[in-house]
């Protein structure tokens, strides 16, 4: 009998042999977990239930595939312990096709530079699909480290009706068995406790004869599925053993919801229904986190402008770097809100079936079935979206994923959305939401359209249709969401913040510089500000002169020059700017007019949209009308504005040509649709 045996629990809390945690190690080194397991077995819900949030995103060494690490608690109050958990990318078998497979298997099996192969592995399994889940499973086990499997979704499993018998499961696996649920946190003690012990004695697992002589097979010179075949017979044999009762609930719920939610036309109409309602959501409960935000950069200015001497000093504190990054993280609790939603219909399962009924349009446009989970995590950011087109097999196909995927909304054209539509909608959420929708539709639009015409054209061919596993229907965790939407807003934080404080402190300086005194104006100017002042009208006379400092500054002189191209799109030297700098990073626009508006200025609603409404031109006609509001948002919409996103797409496609080819259509593109919109608008007064 070995020693795991003879320290094991044969009754536990859940049926499971479970091991004794081991005594304290004081500071030894934090040993490496992975969680190994297949797409939608609930690896990363268990994994940050066990991290919280001390988890960090990163790649792999010498590939740009990422992964999450995590400090981790195991063991119980009395002999505690950390380890570092890895979250690997999900795989169904180490026979790896696509890179983030590949690079999986690489980790697992110590193949990366400078990686050691993790000491310990959680397999994850989907208590729901034991069966299918069992292949990569046994493949682990095979490797002969320490391993345990974590049951998950036993909770679903019971209300299916499905029994286990976790003692027979864990004798055929030969390691210990968790039965868990990531989702509501049960069982998890039990896991900590069994993985405390697993990481003190490294006790290898006993590999069942059966699965030892699939290893025979695996060596067979044939296809994929010819060396997984035994896998699947052995898989199924451990499950027919462990499964006490034949006859589990029917899933009547889940096909009477799929009768609408996966249906051609009805499921549509819902997507429509679901995307509509989210944004009425986001608008109307992010009013009051906004206005805190807002209120303590507010706060923010005002202290700390007293406490500076009156000069260059406090107007680049004050008007450069409190304004320009408070200027975009007011917009942060929308972004959240949208984050937060995502995830919870991606946990309920709702995804997948949105992900089912338009595949139908992508295929009409010539996009592959693959292409849908690149644009949909295009919505979240481009970056990842494109190098997530690896799991596109056909080259063309996958081209054409990645020039249109930044066609999608990402998270760094929220807060300009969310400016427009405030200007445009301040108190009328459903009109915002439809307006709001409308720009999510319309780069989904363009996006097929352009896929449409470089399939016709340039990247001929016909794609392959799509292969989707419908999972089944979940209550979603709030925490899981909580901590995804956490992580997420931090990486916008810490990405966007730091372009932004760097771009807000050089617009700052070229917009402070030269220094314009006032005796150095047109005498016109002077004129006007002589008259105010005579008027009584102090305020009215400041701020024409800041206005006529800032037109004279370097920024202003840039503005005044490229204006005349922008002018036909409705926009003033000002917004001009905005649209310049923000080629870097889109969101720079807001930081960008929040400083060229606000600059030494202070709006009846002290915030930047109320700045941006009352602004007028010199024959005091507002700036921001209902056309040029249009015209910008479409621009944004459509237009490429991220350097980042070309660094990619020269990196996964091998030639700056693509890359440079995707900002010209793009910029073409949004020029001309925002052309087309503001003189369309304009012809009716707006």
């Amino acid at each position: 009998m070995s020693r795991a045996e003879t320290d094991a629990e044969p009754n536990g809390p859940s049926g499971l042999p479970i091991l004794q945690p081991g005594p304290p190690t004081g500071a030894q080194p934090m040993p490496s977990v992975a969680l190994v397991g297949n797409p939608n077995a609930g690896k990363t819900s268990l994994f940050n239930r066990l991290t919280g949030i001390r988890a960090h995103t990163a790649n792999f060494p010498g590939t740009t595939v990422e992964h999450r690490r995590g400090v981790a608690m195991v063991g119980d109050a009395v002999a505690p312990r950390s380890i570092e958990l890895i979250d690997l990318p999900g795989l169904y078998s180490l026979d790896a096709v696509t890179p983030d497979e590949q690079a999986a298997r690489a980790m697992l099996l110590g193949e990366l530079p400078g990686e050691p192969a993790p000491e310990v592995v959680v397999v994850v399994v989907d208590a729901t699909n034991l069966e299918r889940n069992l292949v990569i499973a046994g493949e682990t086990i095979e490797l002969g480290r320490p391993t345990i499997v974590a049951l998950n979704m036993s909770d679903l499993a019971e209300g299916l009706g499905l029994r286990l018998n976790l003692t027979e499961l864990s004798e055929r696996l030969g390691c210990p068995v968790a039965p868990v649920s990531a989702r509501t946190g049960r069982g998890l003690g039990e896991l900590r406790a069994a993985l405390a012990a697993l990481v003190e004695h490294r006790e290898p697992p006993r590999i069942d004869p059966a699965l030892a002589a699939c290893s025979s097979c695996s060596a067979c010179p044939v296809g994929s599925a010819e060396r997984l075949s035994p896998r699947f017979e052995w898989a199924s044999t451990v499950r027919q053993a462990a499964v006490e009762n034949a006859r589990v609930a029917s899933h009547e719920w889940t096909d009477r919801l799929d009768r609408v939610l996966a249906h051609p036309v009805w499921g549509v109409g819902v997507f429509a229904l679901v995307m509509l309602a989210t944004f009425m959501l986001i608008f109307s409960f992010a009013s009051t986190p906004m206005d805190l935000i807002d209120g303590l950069f507010g706060w923010a200015g005002d202290t700390v402008g007293p406490l500076l001497p009156e000069g260059l000093l406090r107007s680049l504190v004050v008007d450069g770097v409190i304004a320009g990054v408070g200027g975009v993280l007011i917009f942060l609790p929308q972004i959240c809100l949208l984050f937060f939603t995502i995830a919870l219909l991606e946990q309920s399962g709702y995804l997948a079936r949105a992900a089912f009924v338009t595949d139908r349009w992508m295929q009409k446009v010539g996009l592959p079935g693959k292409a849908f989970v690149p644009m949909l995590s295009a919505h979240a950011c481009a970056i990842p979206a494109i190098m997530a087109t690896r799991v596109i097999e056909d080259r063309r196909d996958r081209l054409v994923t990645i020039l249109i995927a930044p066609l999608m909304s990402c998270s760094a054209r929220l807060p300009v959305y969310v400016m427009v539509v405030a200007m445009l909608f301040p108190d009328d959420p459903l009109k915002a939401a439809l307006l709001f929708a409308g720009a999510y539709l319309l780069g989904i639009t363009a996006a097929l359209v352009m896929a449409f015409l470089f399939k016709r054209t340039i990247l001929p061919g016909e794609s392959k249709p799509l292969l989707i596993e419908l999972p089944n229907y979940r209550t979603p965790s709030l925490v899981n969401a909580a901590i995804l939407t956490l992580d997420r807003a931090w990486v916008f934080v810490k990405n966007a913040g730091t372009v932004i404080l760097v771009i807000s402190l050089v617009l700052w300086a070229l917009a402070t510089f030269p220094r314009t005194d006032r005796a150095d104006l047109p005498g016109a100017t002077q004129q006007r500000i002589a008259a105010f002042e005579a008027a009584g009208d102090q305020q009215g006379a400041d701020a024409l002169l800041q206005q006529a400092q800032l037109e004279h500054s370097f920024v202003g002189r840039i503005g005044q020059t490229v204006q005349p191209v922008f002018a036909p799109l409705g926009y003033d030297w000002k917004i001009s700017v905005g649209v310049m700098t923000s080629f870097a990073a889109r969101e720079v626009v807001v930081s960008t007019l929040s400083i060229l508006y606000g600059l030494g200025e202070e709006s009846e609603e002290g915030s930047l949209v109320g700045a941006l409404q009352a602004s007028r031109d010199d024959d005091g006609e507002p700036v921001f009308t209902t056309a040029t509001c249009l015209s910008l948002l479409v621009f944004f919409v459509l237009a490429m504005q991220c350097l980042p996103t070309q660094a990619v797409t020269k990196r996964e496609t091998g030639s700056w040509g693509w890359a440079l080819l995707q900002l010209g259509y793009m910029t073409v593109l949004a020029y001309v649709a925002a052309l087309v919109t503001y003189q369309t608008v304009s012809l009716f007064g707006a």
